[in-house]
């Protein structure tokens, strides 16, 4: 039996405070998060290939400000266990993920300015290798909440998997979180775009 972590036990904290060394243990080396580097929405298809996993690397670095407390903004949460670098979570003004503004799913049967910088999104969760499936990505999609409330956000979106029991679902699928995730931490569905996604949604 796997022993979850309970929101209690972690320290959440803005990416800034953290060091670019505990991001990068959170990422790890082998999976998909170690190539992406919570670049899939920084940059277009047509650009991708030609953008290497070292310039993906630094962007993250740069975007997160990580060991620079007194940075202006950053671009996301980074949850610690005794201390141990667990988790990561990306959030910020929806504005900043050009690819997720050009994408269809999001926006079926919504009218909305998609560059409003007031409303803030949820976009990725990485939980480090051993540490997987304890609970890490619901106390940081809590985390979210106050943290874009702080910065000024009048609301805050997600755009996670449905998952159903006993549908096996990848783990690179539900980067962007499960519904059951957000709806946990006081997000409302305010879409559901196809049958596997939905659109939640809180307004501060």
């Amino acid at each position: 039996m796997t022993l979850q972590i309970s929101a209690d036990q972690l320290v959440i904290v803005p990416a800034n405070q953290a060091s670019w060394d505990d991001l990068k243990a959170i990422f790890g080396t082998a999976d998909y998060p170690s190539t992406c580097q919570c670049q899939h929405y920084k940059i277009f298809d047509y650009q991708w290939r030609s953008v290497s996993v070292d310039e993906r690397a630094e962007r993250l670095r740069e975007q997160t400000g990580c060991g620079d407390p007194g940075a202006p903004s950053t671009s996301g949460l980074v949850a610690y266990l005794d201390g141990e670098p667990v988790g990561w979570c990306a959030v910020e003004p929806r504005s900043s993920y050009p690819r997720l503004l050009r994408a269809r799913v999001p926006w079926t049967g919504r009218q909305e300015d998609k560059t409003d910088d007031s409303v803030w999104a949820v976009t990725c969760f990485v939980t480090r290798k051993g540490f997987r499936r304890r609970g890490i990505t619901y106390a940081l999609a809590r985390a979210t909440v106050d943290f874009a409330r702080e910065r000024g956000a009048r609301a805050l979106e997600a755009y996670p998997m449905i998952t159903q029991p006993g549908v096996e679902v990848t783990w690179g699928e539900l980067h962007v979180g499960s519904r059951d995730v957000f709806a946990d931490a006081g997000f409302t569905e305010v879409g559901r775009p196809t049958l596997r996604r939905a659109v939640m949604r809180i307004d501060f």
